[in-house]
């Protein structure tokens, strides 16, 4: 085991696919010699050459297009997004062609392409480069979606993701690149896509979360333990689309209490479907309403003091889950 934060994890894993298959290779604006604008692919240039990690134009769009035509000859590109504001600039080459191409052919033709980049706030980059588009894609069918929260996460999950001959969106929260470290087996491991991971076990109460918002709900678990007894189980989703709905209605029927938290806006984004999936399957196992914790339905705010304000955090959730515990 080594002690790895998220950025090395990540590439680590992108190393370890480049080196077992000659199919996969790099393409996005300053991966190459620069390394990325996060230095995710630092390294890599020089180990695989230019062929294989290949800088582009400032354009979204063309390394989407690229990267699908690539993936329909028989390649597994992995796209960077060098932020995923920007991934909107691709969205018709994502949601109208790579999302729909197995279903046209009838299952004959798969599309194993990877569209990963940073995403989320906490940084101060303001509303272009904080954004959390996750649920455009996870309401896209054909898409699977990816959000890691840890580093053991986010290798065995990009490796999965690269494998896999589905279109894969894969975001990485650019808070947490650097600010935590976790163990990482040295051997080799894959994390299936479309499995929830249940990172704290309790018994009153559920929350269901990803991303960040993870590492915000385990203080905010044993900040209630402490102080109110309350025993919080987080489940941390980990592959958005396809959601793993029977980890979740499984702890739901335990605890008989959900709080679902999101760092995307209240109106629209995938708790709001996890909410509805609970309501409608297990609504007999409910001892209170379902209740979510989010951002509110405005831009991302630039200034750091109203970034805190605006972005979800331990407070919030705590605050939510005592009254949800009272209910």
């Amino acid at each position: 085991m080594s002690q790895k934060t998220l950025i090395e994890a990540i590439r680590d894993g992108l190393r370890t696919e480049m080196e077992k298959d000659d199919t996969v290779f790099i393409l996005g604006e300053d991966v190459g010699a620069y390394g990325g604008a996060f230095k995710v692919t630092d390294g890599l240039y020089n180990q695989f050459g230019d062929q294989r990690v290949r800088d582009t134009p400032i354009s979204e769009s063309a390394i989407v297009g690229y990267a699908i035509g690539a993936a329909l000859m028989g390649m597994r590109p992995v796209a960077e997004m060098q932020f995923m504001d920007f991934i909107s600039c691709g969205f018709d080459q994502i949601v109208n062609q790579a999302a729909t191409m197995s279903y046209r052919y009838g299952g004959d033709t798969g599309v194993p392409l990877v569209v990963r980049g940073p995403s989320g706030g906490g940084i101060s980059g303001g509303l272009f480069h904080s954004q959390t588009p996750e649920a455009w894609f996870t309401h896209t069918p054909g898409l699977k979606v990816v959000c890691p929260s840890t580093p053991y996460d986010a290798k065995g999950l990009i490796r999965s993701s690269i494998r896999d001959n589905n279109p894969v969106i894969f975001f990485e929260h650019k808070y947490l690149y650097r600010s935590i470290k976790g163990e990482v087996p040295d051997e080799e491991y894959l994390i299936p896509l479309g499995e929830a991971d249940i990172k704290l076990e309790g018994d009153d109460l559920t929350i269901v979360t990803y991303g960040w918002m993870v590492h915000q709900s385990i203080a905010a678990a044993q900040q209630l333990e402490k102080e109110d007894g309350l025993s919080v189980e987080v489940i941390d989703l980990r592959t958005l689309s396809p959601l793993d709905r029977e980890t979740i209605f499984e702890s739901v029927k335990k605890t008989n209490r959900v709080l679902l938290v999101q760092e995307d806006k209240f109106t629209g984004g995938i708790m709001s479907d996890v909410s509805a999936q609970i309501t409608e399957s297990i609504f007999e196992h409910l001892d209170a309403p379902v209740m979510r914790v989010t951002a509110p339905d405005t831009p991302t705010p630039y200034a750091p003091p109203l970034e805190k304000f605006y972005l979800p955090n331990q407070e919030k959730i705590v605050a939510a889950a005592r009254k949800l515990a009272a209910y």
